[in-house]
């Protein structure tokens, strides 16, 4: 496993605690809810399960011709989880009553992480072949 591959993983991780602290905070403060609904939500489906999806998958899918392309990993790890954070951080404090401005932020963060996803997207589509599609191109290499 990649630097990379383990920061999608042990990442995710972290997102997985960071969910369920949340979670439990909405307990203790549920007028909050509202506003940290979609923070909840993104940080366990984007943060925790996709981020670990596309760790693993970047680990585990086969690389036609052999071929490692560390720095497309790099790419998507650091648009995806950099357009997380930002939306995670600024979608709140926008919902809250903050300036306008955060709105165009939120949107910067949220198109980032697509970015992100979309790297991953080319990468996996490229990477899923068939065992006779692998044969070849080891044989063309």
């Amino acid at each position: 496993m990649s630097r990379v591959q383990a920061a999608f993983v042990r990442t995710a991780a972290a997102y997985l605690v960071a969910t369920g602290a949340l979670g439990v905070a909405f307990l203790f403060e549920p007028p909050w809810t509202w506003a940290f609904r979609v923070v909840h939500v993104h940080a366990g489906i984007l943060g925790f399960f996709l981020s670990l999806v596309m760790g693993v998958a970047f680990w585990l899918l086969p690389r036609p011709g052999g071929r490692r392309l560390p720095r497309r990993e790099a790419w998507a790890y650091a648009a995806f989880h950099g357009g997380l954070l930002l939306r995670l951080a600024l979608e709140p404090w926008w919902r809250l009553g903050g300036p306008p401005a955060l709105h165009g932020l939120v949107i910067v963060g949220s198109v980032a992480t697509l970015v992100g996803m979309a790297i991953f997207a080319a990468e996996a589509w490229r990477r899923a072949t068939t065992p006779e599609a692998l044969r070849r191109a080891r044989e063309g290499a």
